[in-house]
């Protein structure tokens, strides 16, 4: 029976195929995309991809029913959390200038399978995100030529009575999918300029709003006589926070477009920098007026900005408003579009999706077929789907991929700069002085039985240090890390921080509710996982990270990568138990597609080189060091006898 349990051998080489990282090319400037998107581009397309309908919406809903006034004291918190994740994205979009966003920052740093479940994920996400924001464009238009619309479908069509499905069919939804589709075909530029145009009418609104608002402020709507300020205290406050926080999620459209912009480099950090401070800030203003203009508790959910107009005299802004918020939700519909075919096309590019979706367009250099076929597939969904339960699905994907372009950037930030070895000489043997032990003692990688086996001199503490490697000032205290490879302890630390952070949250949400601990094991839980977390933070902090790199560094590492993996996994542990069925479900039907179709056909599959039978001998010197040789086996019709300098790899250690 053993005979037909897996080797020891299989099962490493098993998860080393699904832990494998993406090989970058030399020139990551090079791509079949048109490089066209200055920095204002992408500016836009931020703004475009966070200002939609929420800031219509949302601000008056948080303000009504969870915050009060305060629901600026949320969008204050919730941007600094955005900021968080951003400025994440803002190192990897300037470092790995390559469309697919989370999908491919996962890819280079964490592994395949993890990359691969991260753009499955985004995926449904921007369909579905794609398709609400259709339906809720067509019921706002409607609502605007009083539900003429849907009455008419209901009556000349019929309305439908089944589970999952919508009431009736949402012609209007889809017909917009339909056009936007067909605009985003055209190119990169043309889709910049449409958005330009939405964007510019969405701000202009915006700014009406704000002059026009703080003319009919009343600050006596933040007295005690209308329930004050904070109403519903600090709880309401950070309540408010987590709904406020949905609000931020578009900047990543930022990242996803890094390969059609013309410096990255320079561009993705500052156009997510900017994007996401006007956001921030036109949320924060707009919830100020709207307090202020009207009692919070006198406010509409469903359009607060509208009847706050209303009620002071000014039915026509009314009109302005609505123009407005059609405007931002054609400029969230865009985003979407833009978005979700380029991070198909990274993974079908990566071998991981099907290989149709990599095609590009000769002319207008954009990838048309994932495009068109996504978005047929997302005016389905608008037309027949009851997309209510599914939106809070939303929340868990992009929080999923917060959390790994997090630990992506401790991970890469603690990892060894790739250095391309020098090319064989010819005839395929190495040149001698390749394998000779450099006297100065320098740090030397030898690829001989994997590529992480590192030979390092025994007088390693007063070389200088690579990322990855102990602080020089930690040695004495944990030296027993010192004999790991570089970058291991920090992967191992990440691994072990985000096991704490899941714990630490866990108790936080069900501890006094679901769990029902008492109140001493509820303390205790809390203390072992912080500790936990806090350990693991130091343990990172001790290695060495790259320094010096030309492009964008999120500051404050690792503290910044792991409070935003902390508040992202709170958020997600918040979310309701059939969010998270649902998400097990997709995940399940990823795998099948993974195990089915990408790891075959994964390009860094066919780049693993086949494994070689080598032949190993050391040998003690009297001063203390050791001396490896290292010789690939010799054929049968080779004489096996004797171990020729020209075929050997000698180094010290």
């Amino acid at each position: 029976m053993a005979r037909w349990l897996p080797r020891s051998a299989d099962l490493t080489r098993f998860c080393q195929k699904l832990n494998r990282v993406k090989t970058l090319e030399d020139d990551m400037m090079e791509t079949s995309f048109n490089r066209c998107l200055s920095t204002i581009d992408l500016t836009l397309l931020g703004i475009g991809g966070m200002v939609g309908s929420g800031l219509y919406v949302l601000t008056g809903t948080v303000a009504k029913e969870i915050a009060g006034p305060a629901v600026i004291v949320s969008f204050i918190i919730a941007g600094f959390a955005s900021l968080l994740a951003a400025l994440c994205y803002a190192e990897f979009g300037a470092r790995v200038p390559k469309t697919g966003s989370a999908y491919m920052f996962t890819y280079v740093s964490v592994g395949e399978i993890w990359a691969f479940l991260i753009g499955w994920n985004v995926l449904l996400e921007y369909m579905i995100g794609g398709a609400a924001v259709a339906r809720a464009w067509s019921g706002y238009l409607d609502s605007i030529f009083n539900h003429k619309i849907k009455n008419f479908t209901e009556t000349h069509v019929g309305t439908w009575q089944v589970p999952f499905l919508a009431h009736y069919p949402d012609f209007l939804a889809a017909a917009i999918l339909l056009v936007a589709t067909a605009f985003i075909s055209f190119g990169a530029k043309v889709s910049s300029w449409l958005n330009h145009v939405f964007s510019a009418i969405s701000m202009g609104v915006i700014l009406f709003i704000l002059i026009m608002g703080f003319v009919l402020a009343q600050p006596k709507n933040w007295s005690a006589q209308e329930g004050g300020f904070a109403p519903y205290g600090l709880s309401g406050i950070m309540a408010g926070t987590a709904t406020c926080f949905y609000a931020f999620v578009g900047f990543d459209v930022i990242a996803a477009s890094s390969e059609e912009a013309r410096n990255p480099q320079r561009a993705v950090p500052r156009a997510i920098a900017f994007s996401l401070g006007l956001a921030t800030g036109a949320y924060i203003l707009v919830s100020v007026v709207l307090t202020l203009m009207v009692p919070w508790h006198t406010l509409d959910p469903d359009s607060a900005l509208a009847d706050a107009f209303y009620r002071r005299g000014y039915a026509w802004a009314g009109f302005l408003v609505a123009a407005g918020s059609i405007c931002a939700m054609n400029t969230v519909l865009l985003s979407n579009l833009f978005s979700l075919p380029r991070i198909v096309y990274a993974m079908a590019e990566d071998g991981l999706f099907f290989q149709v979706f990599s095609q590009v367009h000769p002319r207008t250099q954009v990838p048309v077929v994932g495009i068109v076929v996504f978005g047929l597939l997302m005016a389905l969904l608008a037309l027949v789907f009851d997309l209510e339960a599914l939106v809070q699905f939303l929340s868990i994907g992009t929080l999923l991929a917060y959390t790994f372009v997090a630990a992506s950037i401790i991970v890469l930030r603690f990892q060894q700069q790739k250095v391309d070895a020098p090319a064989p000489a010819a005839g395929g043997r190495p040149s001698p002085q390749s394998h000779e032990v450099p006297s100065t003692g320098e740090l030397k990688e030898y690829e001989s039985f994997s590529d992480k086996l590192q030979l390092v001199d025994r007088d390693k503490s007063k070389e200088h240090r690579e990322p990855g490697q102990l602080k020089a000032a930690f040695e004495p205290y944990l030296e027993f890390l010192s004999d790991f490879y570089p970058g291991e302890v920090v992967t191992v630390a990440v691994v072990t921080l985000m096991v704490s952070a899941i714990c630490l949250c866990s108790i936080l949400v069900f501890g006094n509710t679901h769990l029902h601990l008492p109140t001493w094991s509820y303390s205790l839980l809390l203390v072992l996982f912080s500790l936990g977390f806090l350990l693991s933070l130091l343990l990172i902090w001790a290695h060495e990270q790259q320094h010096g790199t030309q492009t964008f560094q999120i500051p404050l590492v690792p503290l910044s990568p792991a409070l935003s993996i902390v508040l992202n996994i709170y958020l997600m542990l918040k979310l309701s138990y059939m969010t998270w069925l649902r998400f097990a479900v997709w995940l399940l039907l990823g795998l099948l597609v993974y195990f089915g179709y990408g790891i075959w056909h994964s390009k860094e599959n066919l780049r693993e080189p086949r494994p070689q039978r080598v032949s190993a001998r050391y040998v003690v010197f009297p001063s203390g060091s050791l001396e490896e040789r290292v010789q690939a086996v010799q054929p049968s019709s080779q004489p096996a006898a004797g171990l020729p300098d020209t075929d050997t790899d000698d180094c010290k250690r």
